[in-house]
């Protein structure tokens, strides 16, 4: 039974459970179309050839009557006694060829025996191009296109980026936790990584993503159906974490000679951003291999036309191709959506950082600018806004789907500047103030949640990618205004505890994909299309950030609980699944690996049974798809475009 594709339901990532439909036949009958025509130039060349021969020969009446009017016409003489300047080369137009007539026939029969010699030489090659196979021929006409494109390539290829120090970088890897049973546990981790990446590289090379049950690759609307090898890019720094330097080779090796984005394909702004650009940029730091810089250059050269919009705010999605943009059909209507605009401000700065380019912090300081003029109901950021007209659209206020990395990445580019935005943390702090006047609450039975605001209505639902903003509370703690840093890390804790019991309060101990607080129901998904597991990592982030910040052994015991449960309930012999119901002890798998997950979920929890050495926290920003980015001091640093720090 083919299950209807999610809508994106988040900012953090809009999955789908249904494969793309592949569009690569189209292409091939274009190249067969292209191979008929290139034989029938052959042949068209070929007729034309014979007929210039028999024009052109120098035996028949026809061409010495030809001749003889192209020396009585066009040959150039110079009248005696008149060889001034004015008169140097000039055209004269007569019938006698004097005392140069015997130099210019000799000229005009070289002329001829040239003419005559390229004939022989174009008819011998049409001769031999027709006596060659099929095969032989496609492969030649393939080895001149590829020709031709490299030397477009060359032609149009990137300017070189200009050279800028890179940041200081610490913990790039090992993290070895020292004692041997967290170790086992870490190392068991990695080999779930291992069996998630060779399975991907075994059935789903170059797709976007694996169905590990069908054993095929499987795409979605958000990466436009194009084979962009969005695992790839996204598995990258995991690898390179855990000390999988050959699996990394492999995907460096791929990205270098197939990862092509000058593609027909209309693609989700904000899920090439974190994915493919935080995904490059961060296996550049990690690596220092240049490619991985080049490549998110170019790639957000083809999303600066999103931005492109009467108010600056971004459509959705954008051709790659082409640069048209436009935005999801359900979004209220024709909005763009918080999560998704507000998503891109770490990427851009370090876009402009290494590229040069003031552009792509222009556009990030320009929506913050846009957002600080506007009203707030209650002092909360809805969900939508419109990009024709830069007025809100209908007033849902979420810190789960399409809300929650808008606020995450305020709090995030402050600590990206080593805490020199102050800006971007007044801006955190006003709306996480609001949040917990509108949206937090405490149920019956003791759990604090995060709610929806629904037109003056607080709707009490929790997503699980609501659950992220234990961790972000905990990150956010240290800054926070009035003394209040340990009353974020609580709250941070509380959070983390009421999405534990959302595992724990299911058969598989896996957490639902959204859970109420209502009708003596608390920390339970009620709706049958709210069950589903997709191998999410929101809860495990938060685990990971509590961990780093109290080393409160729970984190960990919590970590392995998840890990065991994954491993068990998930895993099948392609890769990992998600299932469609936590509640069903014998579930039916959606038949989709996530990228996220090795993105995230298997990062988190190898980081979770790590040193605190590997990546500190204040030395490396993680984006919101875990790719970690380094703190820019900006004190030493002035960005180009900006008056002050970014």
């Amino acid at each position: 039974m083919t299950t209807p594709a999610l809508l994106p339901l988040s900012g953090r990532r809009i999955p789908t459970l249904t494969p793309g439909v592949s569009s690569f036949p189209h292409h091939r009958a274009t190249l067969r179309l292209s191979e008929k025509f290139i034989l029938l130039l052959i042949l068209s060349a070929f007729i034309t050839l014979c007929f210039g021969a028999f024009f052109f020969l120098p035996d028949s009446s026809k061409h010495k009557r030809f001749d003889l009017g192209l020396e009585d016409v066009l040959i150039p003489h110079i009248e005696p006694g008149k060889e001034g300047k004015h008169n140097a080369g000039q055209i004269i137009i007569h019938g006698q060829g004097g005392h140069d007539e015997h130099r210019h026939k000799e000229e005009e029969e070289s002329l001829r025996d040239k003419i005559r010699a390229d004939h022989e030489r174009a008819l011998q090659e049409a001769k031999e191009k027709l006596r060659k196979s099929k095969d032989e021929l496609k492969a030649e006409i393939q080895t001149e296109k590829t020709k031709v494109a490299e030397d477009l390539k060359k032609k149009d290829g990137p300017k070189p980026l200009p050279p800028v120090p890179m940041p200081k970088l610490v913990g790039v890897n090992d993290g070895d936790p020292g004692d041997p049973d967290t170790k086992e546990k870490r190392d068991k981790i990695r080999e779930m990584m291992k069996h998630a990446w060779d399975s991907y590289r075994q059935y789903g090379w170059g797709h976007n993503e694996l169905k590990p049950l069908a054993k095929k690759g499987h795409s979605t609307n958000i990466f436009g159906n194009s084979q962009m090898g969005a695992t790839i890019v996204d598995a990258l720094d995991t690898l390179y974490i855990m000390g999988l330097h050959d699996e990394f080779k492999d995907g460096q090796e791929w990205i270098e000679q197939n990862l092509d984005f000058s593609v027909n394909a209309e693609v989700s702004v904000f899920e090439v951003n974190i994915r493919f650009i935080g995904g490059l940029l961060a296996a550049y730091y990690l690596s220092g291999q240049e490619v991985f810089k080049v490549k998110a250059v170019q790639l957000a050269e083809k999303l600066l036309p999103a931005f492109n919009t009467p108010t600056g705010i971004p459509w959705a999605m954008v051709n790659l191709k082409s640069g048209v943009g436009r935005n999801w059909g359900w979004a209220s209507a024709g909005s763009s959506i918080l999560a998704e605009f507000g998503t891109l401000h770490m990427e851009f700065v370090h876009l402009t950082y290494l590229s040069g380019n003031p552009a792509y912090y222009e556009k990030v300081r320009h929506i913050r600018k846009l957002l600080a003029k506007m009203d707030r109901p209650n002092g909360l950021y809805p969900n939508y806004l419109n990009p024709r007209t830069g007025r809100w659209g209908q007033h849902h206020t979420s810190v789960g789907g399409l809300g929650d990395s808008f606020y995450e990445y305020l709090l995030k580019a402050w600590l990206m500047s080593d805490k020199t935005d102050t800006e971007a943390r007044k801006t955190y702090d006003d709306a996480i103030e609001a949040i917990e006047r509108h949206l937090i609450r405490k149920s019956n039975g003791g759990l604090t949640f995060i709610g929806e605001w629904k037109n003056g209505h607080l709707e009490r639902k929790m997503g699980h990618l609501t659950c992220f903003a234990g961790g972000m509370f905990a990150l956010g703690a240290d800054g926070s205004p009035d003394d209040k840093a340990g009353h974020y890390l609580q709250l941070g804790a509380e959070i983390a505890h009421t999405c534990h019991e959302s595992y724990d309060r299911t058969v598989l101990k896996l957490g639902p994909e959204a859970f109420k607080f209502d009708s003596g129901l608390e920390a339970v998904a009620v709706r049958q299309n709210e069950k589903y597991y997709i191998l999410r990592p929101e809860v495990i982030e938060t685990y990971w950030y509590m961990w780093r910040f109290t080393h409160d052994p729970k984190y960990r015991q919590w970590g392995w609980e998840a890990t065991q449960a994954i491993d068990k309930y998930c895993r099948v012999s392609g890769g990992f699944s998600g299932v469609k119901d936590v509640y069903s002890s014998n579930p039916t798998y959606d038949d989709v690996q996530q990228s996220f997950f090795l993105a995230e979920t298997l990062k988190y929890l190898y980081l979770l049974f790590s040193g605190d050495d590997l990546l500190p926290l204040e030395n490396w920003v993680f984006n919101t798809e875990a790719h970690p980015l380094p703190v820019l001091h900006m004190a030493n640093i002035t960005l180009p475009g900006s008056q002050n720090q970014g």
